[in-house]
């Protein structure tokens, strides 16, 4: 009977060993996810927005097992080193390039690549008028000021439609009619689009095609996809979500995305080394990691890096007064275009006059004609929800908004929502991740615009 529950008690301890050493092991892979976000995010929020520390604590960063990190800001060599555990990761922020983390890299090499200087714009924004300059004269008519004014208040600082709200714009028939920041913000924040940002590599690719550098309906040239199912993949299909790549976008877990972001130094490589699910076209999934391809197929278009990173200023953020917007890279040195963009409330809206305007933006053609109507025709089997790396309103999704609508939509609640027939962008920026009623924000804007 002894020798029984000695065998039993020996069992039990084995079993509870193994269950302590496999969860230490998964533990363990999620701890430079959990350090990375926050010290990635931090690093970002201080340097590039100016944001306090304390303040992103209390508010980005309070989630999960994320706001159990212990974050030290570096102002000195402009860093942050975030801990959990065991576990450790640092950021760092460089000029021109945005905040990277530290991933297969050390700091020393990644220091050594400086951002190319540039020819930067001939203008002073702040002496010339909207939609280039800052100078905005609000002359329209049309307008229920009153209840914008209402509407502003319950958005931004009332709750009223849900959602934590930190800069709201609305640009009626081009011109800026509404800009409420909450106190900690003004028009000088760099807010961080999330993917949002995945609208802004569809941009610069259509460039591209405007060029005739790269060609939506040719296979891409990926070395590693050579000889299986793969070399059938078009640029269409990878801003269409549809290159049939397996892919994991579960945010709240160990998955595809979270570890491209937090743990890889190559993202655009990581992605395009996934394997074939589907067939190429064939099935809408939506992947962060496919829009990292798309930055890397843009890289490899130019000869140098330098030339690559004064790309987006040169040919699209210049030319629509978007002077502030940072776009982060890697370690690899690639834009981060799934995730890491950061500009004003201003220059989200002045993408989005941009769009509704046709690739037009004050008198010059940015975009190739014909680029805005192929990102805001429905990508089949999307069910009328996406285009080529911008959301639809074809579903009915928000039933309060016209079907025209298209959208820029990042994670916790960042959108640039476009209508044509209205004339009309809203602008969304905050953190906001148990939702906005976006259903009834629309009903009331539309009553009063």
């Amino acid at each position: 009977m002894r020798n029984k529950g000695i065998k039993i008690l020996s069992v039990f301890l084995i079993v509870l060993a193994v269950i302590l050493i496999a969860a230490a092991v998964y533990i363990n892979s999620l701890l430079p996810i959990i350090t990375g976000y926050a010290a990635k995010n931090l690093c970002s929020a201080v340097f590039i927005s100016g944001r306090e520390q304390s303040e992103m604590e209390s508010s980005d960063l309070n989630f999960s097992f994320i706001k159990f990190n212990k974050n030290r800001v570096d102002f000195e060599d402009k860093s942050v080193t975030s801990k959990f555990l065991w576990g450790k990761s640092k950021a760092i922020y460089r000029e021109g390039f945005g905040v990277t983390l530290l991933r297969d890299i050390n700091e020393e090499d990644l220091l050594n690549v400086v951002f190319p200087k540039g020819s930067g714009p001939k203008y002073n924004q702040d002496t010339i008028s909207w939609p280039l300059g800052n100078i905005i004269t609000d002359t329209l008519g049309g307008i229920n000021r009153e209840l914008l004014d209402t509407i502003t208040e319950k958005l931004v600082n009332k709750n009223f439609y849900r959602g934590n709200i930190y800069a709201f714009l609305v640009m009626n028939k081009g011109i800026p009619v509404v800009e409420a920041y909450k106190t900690e913000f003004n028009e000088d924040t760099r807010f961080l689009s999330w993917s949002m940002a995945k609208s802004f590599i569809c941009t610069m690719a259509g460039i591209l095609v405007g060029q005739g550098k790269l060609d939506v309906n040719k296979p891409v040239d990926i070395k590693s996809w050579k000889n299986d199912e793969r070399s059938r993949i078009t640029l269409n299909d990878l801003l269409r979500m549809q290159s049939g790549l397996d892919w994991n976008e579960d945010y709240g877990n160990r998955s595809d995305v979270t570890v491209m972001l937090h743990c890889e130094s190559d993202m655009g490589k990581y992605a395009y080394e996934q394997k074939a699910k589907y067939q190429p076209g064939s099935n809408w999934y939506y992947s962060s990691g496919t829009t990292n391809i798309v930055c890397d197929l843009i890289q490899h278009q130019f000869n140098n890096d330098s030339l690559y990173y004064l790309f987006a200023r040169n040919e699209l953020f210049n030319k629509i007064g978007m002077q502030d917007a940072v776009l982060e890279v890697d370690p690899s040195g690639s834009f981060v275009g799934s995730s890491y963009l950061y500009a004003t409330a201003r220059d989200y809206a002045r993408f989005a006059l941009m769009y509704l305007n046709d690739g037009i933006f004050n008198d010059q053609r940015i975009l190739p004609e014909g680029w805005v109507n192929y990102c805001t025709t429905e990508t089949v089997g999307s069910d009328g929800k996406y285009g080529a790396f911008f959301w639809l309103n074809k579903s009915g999704r928000i039933k309060s908004a016209p079907e025209d609508m298209f959208s820029c939509n990042g994670h916790d609640g960042q959108y640039i929502f476009m209508i044509p027939s209205k004339q009309l962008a809203v602008i969304i920026l905050g953190y906001s991740p148990d939702g906005i009623d976006l259903d009834r924000l629309f009903e009331d804007l539309l009553r009063a615009v």
